[in-house]
């Protein structure tokens, strides 16, 4: 089995493996962005409202991406968060 491959968060640097962050890429050639899959630039980003909210004040992805990124994909990325917050469990192990 091979080692994990680590990437790091663009908004809180924390390092852990990609498959616990959210992966934004600039697609090449065409420049746009997508979530999740495809071939170019790539940010990864903690699946937390904080470095979301970080990422978007400071404008993080789109200087990482190089490209300025549309409200539609912070849109998308707190919708995203929303249904991962509802089917979290909650400290008594219950999902909310």
């Amino acid at each position: 089995m091979s080692p994990p491959n680590y990437r790091r968060c663009l908004s809180c640097r924390r390092l852990a493996p990609k498959t616990e962050f959210w992966r934004i890429v600039r697609v090449y050639p065409s420049q746009t962005i997508q979530l999740d899959y495809g071939m170019g630039r790539s940010a990864y980003l903690c699946p937390t409202a904080s470095c979301l909210q970080a990422a978007q004040r400071k404008d993080r992805l789109g200087k990482s991406l190089k490209v300025s990124v549309p409200e539609a994909v912070y849109q998308t990325l707190r919708q995203r968060l929303a249904v991962d917050s509802i089917h979290e469990p909650d400290s008594l192990g219950q999902t909310r």
